[in-house]
């Protein structure tokens, strides 16, 4: 799941923030070839994500897919020449996508139903933009439509969108709902929608797609600061059965509407200087929830009061982390933490409701319900981040995953799921990881017998993507998977996590019967190459074997030389067979200066030459371990160079500021794991194995009110070597410090030196 994107400076547009740290995030997220997150985010974690999207791009073209779909999974493209309008749901930073729910355009002059092509502007109702008109923070995003000369400004809450738009002619001025817009969007995603004009100041509705979340409801109440004149509900969709409908004109000025292809023109009296405010609360419950939503988060505030309370709430967020730093590392740093704020997001109602993955309403009774889990990409450091970051949000999260669990006719946990459903993307049961990271470093707000079990359902259910296979013999034949070495690894590192959860509230014949299936990485290690291989399921490798490509060699989102590393929880064990420490310096060192012929990732969508550093891909998650693997060898200080130029590469404040997409948070957690100067190389341990810090001082005030202060003595380009760590001032004798160390506050200090300490 893999995008690129881009840090704009917003420093060099004069665009002007709040006194707090805010001011430094550039939410403008994007690559050269693909946009994956979005301008003008809501609050930390909120459900609403209210952006522009920039273009219409079909998911498939007739039966074919549409490789330039890929470019729009967040809907909003930097440099696309025109905007079709601002909907409420994106997601941040994923490789496939789905949402982009309740389009609004305002208009003035000509009406038109559809969107209209990028290279005919006044063909639809998307209209260009002044690029030096945009402005973007954290809660808010302004704009300039310059075909319909409007002034466009967006904030939110966490369940409401909320836009003030200025009118500058008067002449027809409108607002369009598109209720077919959407996001990897094609023919028939809208299974049903609907429409009512409830008085001439509220419109709610609803719309239920069948997309990557292959079942989902959502639902909108939208009121607005000035009457409607006179409205068209509009269905495009051909009516085989019209009964009795057919004695109104349903088109004008009629108050109810269902369908599939369902779109709203409302018109209001407007002069020159206007302003038209729109507030939309949604839900995933009701219509009435949405408004309830709308209600207690949006109403009586005015525009300005709202977007007070956004950019206050990210202030607060963002001032925890104080780092010593240029204005330029600043807005790289804040933007990562940024980043990691915006998902798991919150889905439940004002009054605790929520759809279940059951389609059944329930409440969340003693926590808050979180969706949209990317767990194949954040359990290697989003998630352990917000565990150190946000522990009490985390457990509501894993509550949320073990709800999931018991609402699944599975009975399995979240493997990447939004909205009250399961997308089933990527491989592995990560979920297991997650629980027990959080249970090995203390978190005890969850049931541990209840988590237990589901995680012992989750790593048993046999149809699952070659489980039965798995369990039999040991891995995953090739002749089963694409990905049959990639899945082997994982599932080996998460039987490894539930054998430490096992282990820790005393069930240690099923700690010892996962710590030996977390061997099974043993299986599909090659001696005669010395890499994992895809095997056959008569025992025998596969021929040809080619260790540097992804596609048909048994991988995902890397190749051999990448996933043979991927060992974790054993990586003792791993050195064994590589033939020792100095075997796996020497395999570490090839990997990063190796030459990666450009034709193995030429065709692909998820990295480009940007992301590459010899063979090491960073722009995709299975490596992210990889440079703290020097910590068991002889030169653990190799860990802190490579760290830093990895930090200095592709991490940048420019239009491809990230060489890899942010997949909800984790290429951002890496960042700001590694600026701090410590990684949690294997979750679901409980340590951290160290770098070097990326700054001069950084504080980090905890949850609980301490603070993690980290300190770099001769912080100077001529000493880059970490020769020694003191924790509160006693030196570490390992390149490892453990949660406990760090969970209540600590002092860490690295002294660096012009050489290496050997």
């Amino acid at each position: 799941m893999k995008k690129v994107l881009l840090i704009i400076s917003l420093l060099a547009y004069g665009w002007v923030f709040g006194q707090g740290n805010s001011k430094y995030v550039n939410p403008f997220i994007g690559t050269d070839r693909m946009g994956h997150t979005f301008p003008g985010a809501t609050l930390p974690f909120g459900f609403v994500q209210l952006s522009p999207d920039t273009d219409t791009i079909p998911y498939n073209e007739g039966n074919t897919y549409n490789p330039l779909v890929y470019q729009y999974c967040a809907g909003y493209q930097y440099n696309d020449p025109t905007i079709v309008g601002f909907s409420h749901t994106h997601f941040n930073g994923t490789g496939h996508s789905d949402l982009g729910d309740f389009l609004l355009m305002p208009v003035s002059g000509e009406v038109k139903i559809n969107p209209g092509i990028a290279s005919q502007p006044r063909s639809g109702y998307r209209s260009r933009y002044d690029k030096n008109s945009e402005k973007a923070e954290a809660g808010y995003y302004r704009v300039y439509l310059t075909d319909y000369d409007i002034n466009v400004e967006l904030t939110a809450t966490q369940r409401t969108g909320v836009h003030r738009y200025t009118f500058h002619r008067t002449d027809s001025c409108y607002l369009l709902l598109d209720m077919m817009h959407g996001i990897y969007n094609y023919d028939g995603k809208v299974v049903w929608s609907s429409l009512r004009v409830i008085n001439d100041t509220l419109v709610v509705g609803y719309r239920q797609t069948n997309g990557w979340a292959r079942d989902r409801f959502i639902y909108f109440a939208m009121t607005f600061s000035k009457p409607i004149q006179e409205y068209y509900l509009l269905n495009l969709d051909k009516e085989t059965y019209t009964g009795f409908w057919r004695r109104w004109n349903m088109d004008h000025n009629f108050p109810e509407r269902s369908g599939k292809k369902l779109k709203a023109i409302f018109n209001f009296d407007m002069r020159s200087g206007d302003q038209l405010v729109v507030k939309m609360g949604i839900s995933g419950v009701s219509e009435q929830g949405a408004l309830k939503n709308l209600l207690a988060e949006a109403v009586p505030f005015n525009f300005d009061e709202i977007r007070y309370q956004a950019t206050q709430s990210w202030d607060a967020e963002l001032d925890r982390v104080q780092i010593v730093a240029s204005d330029e590392e600043k807005i790289v740093f804040y933007t990562a933490l940024y980043h990691a704020l915006l998902s798991p997001n919150i889905y439940q109602d004002i009054d605790a409701k929520y759809r279940g993955l059951d389609y059944e309403i329930h409440t969340a009774i003693g926590f808050t319900n979180y969706t949209v889990f990317s767990l194949w990409d954040t359990f290697r450091a989003l998630h352990p981040f917000l565990l150190l970051y946000h522990p009490l949000q985390a457990n509501d999260m894993i509550l949320s995953m073990l709800a999931h669990a018991n609402q699944s006719v599975h009975g399995m946990l979240p493997v990447w799921s939004h909205h009250a459903n399961e997308n089933w993307c990527m491989t592995g049961y990560h979920a297991l990881s997650v629980i027990a990271d959080a249970w090995v470093k203390g978190i005890r707000g969850f049931p541990p017998d209840e988590a237990l079990k589901a995680m012992l359902q989750t790593a048993t259910y046999k149809s699952y993507d070659g489980l039965d296979e798995y369990m039999q013999l040991g891995y995953v034949a090739s002749e089963t998977s694409s990905t049959s070495v990639s899945t082997t690894l994982e599932y080996a590192y998460d039987d490894w996590t539930l054998s430490q959860m096992a282990l820790t509230i005393g069930k240690d014949s099923l700690a010892k019967i996962f710590k030996n299936r977390s061997l099974n990485y043993r299986n599909v290690f090659d001696y005669e190459t010395g890499m994992m291989r895809p095997k056959k399921r008569n025992g025998h490798f596969v021929k040809p074997f080619d260790p540097l490509s992804t596609h048909n060699q048994g991988f995902i989102e890397g190749n051999a030389w990448t996933y043979s590393l991927f060992v974790p929880h054993d990586i003792e064990g791993l050195m064994q067979l590589m033939g020792g420490a100095d075997k796996l310096e020497a395999y570490l060192d090839t990997l990063f200066t190796m030459v990666l012929p450009e034709k193995y990732y030429e065709n692909t969508e998820d990295i480009s030459k940007d992301g590459v550093m010899g063979n090491y891909i960073h722009g995709n998650e299975p490596g992210h371990h990889i440079p703290y693997l020097y910590n068991y060898t002889a030169h653990p200080w190799k860990t802190g160079l490579k760290v830093e130029k990895i930090l200095k590469t592709f991490y940048r404040n420019s239009p491809s500021g990230l060489c890899g997409n942010d997949d909800c948070g984790q290429m951002s957690a890496w960042y700001i794991f590694s600026s701090l100067g410590f990684y949690p190389i294997c979750p679901g341990s409980t340590e951290y194995a160290l770098g070097k810090p990326a700054f001069k001082e950084i504080n980090l005030r905890l949850e609980n009110g301490s603070n993690i202060h980290i300190v770099t003595r001769n912080f100077h380009a001529d000493k880059p070597y970490v020769q020694q760590v003191l924790l509160n001032g006693k030196p570490l004798s390992t390149p490892f410090i453990h949660h406990s160390d760090l969970k209540d506050g600590a002092q860490l200090e690295f002294i660096m030196g012009k050489s290496p300490k050997i």
